[in-house]
């Protein structure tokens, strides 16, 4: 792992734009450090001191808010995400995949 490997986890979390989602398999992936999704996630954990880095837009492979505890409140996570035009119900993103966005796919 890069000794920077959190600063370009949080490069690339800067970039996805609003009213869309990432994994942190995908972030992992691109950033060349395949099987690294733990770490992206470790990162995240940190970025909520970070104000410009919008840590809410990451979310697991089906696009369920895992990381939501790592919020202030139970419900901050969703509430962003809906502020910025997602539906969420049961913790997932409703129709994911049409939300999408792929780092290896936009960033070419």
């Amino acid at each position: 792992m890069k000794p920077n490997f959190f600063e370009d986890v949080y490069e690339v979390v800067k970039l996805i734009p609003p009213g869309r989602w990432t994994s942190y398999g995908a972030i992992a992936q691109y950033l060349g450090t395949r099987g690294s999704a733990r770490m992206v996630g470790w990162a995240m954990n940190n970025a909520h001191a970070l104000p410009e880095v919008p840590a809410h837009r990451v979310l697991n492979r089906h696009g369920q808010l895992t990381g939501k505890h790592h919020f202030g409140t139970s419900g901050q996570m969703q509430a962003l995400l809906e502020i910025e035009g997602l539906q969420i119900q049961e913790d997932r993103v409703v129709d994911a995949q049409m939300y999408y966005w792929d780092p290896g796919r936009e960033l070419i």
